[in-house]
């Protein structure tokens, strides 16, 4: 999996692209996190148009950040779903917190 995260302003955007499974998902989680408690942004945005198949540890990744940036009174937004993503982040509740978006 390759990523880039990227400030700007108040905002942290993690680009990710290729698989999102367990190995995967660590990695990205320990980045993210990294970034996001050094530079305590108002809002997280994880863009996930160029991957190309997620597990369940997708839906994890997200949950994760979700909560880390409720924490720190943040939001986040997830962008760039395919349809078979923004499928699997529905059945999984998701689409209920409202942080999907495009």
């Amino acid at each position: 999996m390759a990523y880039r995260i990227e400030t700007t302003g108040d905002t942290v955007t993690a680009w990710l692209s290729g698989e999102l499974d367990h190995h995967t998902a660590a990695q990205m989680r320990e980045q993210v996190d990294a970034v996001v408690e050094r530079v305590k942004p108002e809002h997280l945005r994880l863009d996930f148009s160029g991957i190309t198949f997620m597990d369940s540890s997708g839906v994890g990744l997200i949950m994760g950040r979700y909560r880390l940036m409720n924490l720190l009174g943040g939001t986040v937004s997830v962008t760039g779903c395919s349809d078979r993503v923004r499928k699997m982040l529905a059945l999984a509740g998701m689409d209920r917190l409202n942080i999907i978006q495009g």
